[in-house]
């Protein structure tokens, strides 16, 4: 079962940007992209760990800035030919909140 908690308004993240909620275990990255939708993905590129929340937002994908692998915001993974993937979390948006589950 999920726990959802609200962590912040829509308009507070910025569009094909993200913010980060920290944990106790780990950061999470929350995205946004041009079209409203919101994404959370561990804050950790499944190559080298690079921070996916200082990444570049392009569609439905993040680049890390490490060493620009892209992926894909609704799975986790990355697009090929790199493989790996980083942990995916649910997000809502009701009433201009974003909610995300833990």
């Amino acid at each position: 079962m999920s726990n959802w908690i609200e962590i912040a308004a829509l308009e507070d993240i910025p569009q094909l940007g993200s913010r980060v909620v920290k944990t106790d275990t780990m950061n999470v990255a929350v995205f946004r992209t041009r079209d409203d939708r919101v994404f959370a993905l561990k804050d950790e590129c499944p190559h080298k760990q690079g921070p996916l929340s200082q990444g570049i937002v392009s569609g439905a994908t993040v680049t890390c800035p490490l060493h620009n692998w892209k992926i894909d915001l609704e799975s986790g993974c990355a697009t090929g030919p790199d493989e790996g993937c980083a942990n995916t979390f649910q997000t809502r948006v009701e009433n201009g909140k974003v909610y995300l589950a833990l």
